[in-house]
């Protein structure tokens, strides 16, 4: 499974996949991510800011394979967070990774 995420968000990468904290977090505070995939290894600091900032917004957040894997699958350095812009995307993503939690079943 984690081999598909990551050749999903690769093939998205141009659709609408925004790569890194920073970023992903400025676009949730904007309300234009669908989902977010963290990296297994991400911080502490990382997971609880990019969460809550989620959750927030009803945004999912699916575990995602660690920082260098995650960062290879997009031809990229490691990589914490991706967030997702497009929908089909994100609603693909989603429901391959078996559904939402009940924290996101509102999004």
């Amino acid at each position: 499974m984690t081999e598909r995420l990551t050749r999903l968000l690769g093939l998205g990468l141009r659709a609408g996949v925004i790569v890194g904290v920073a970023g992903v977090r400025a676009q949730l505070q904007r309300g234009s991510v669908h989902c977010v995939v963290l990296a297994a290894d991400a911080s502490a600091r990382t997971r609880e800011k990019v969460e809550r900032l989620a959750r927030a917004r009803g945004v999912p957040v699916l575990p995602g394979p660690a920082a260098d894997a995650l960062g290879a699958g997009l031809g990229r350095p490691p990589v914490q967070a991706v967030g997702v812009a497009d929908g089909a995307l994100a609603r693909g993503l989603v429901t391959a990774l078996g559904g939402v939690s009940d924290d996101d079943a509102n999004s």
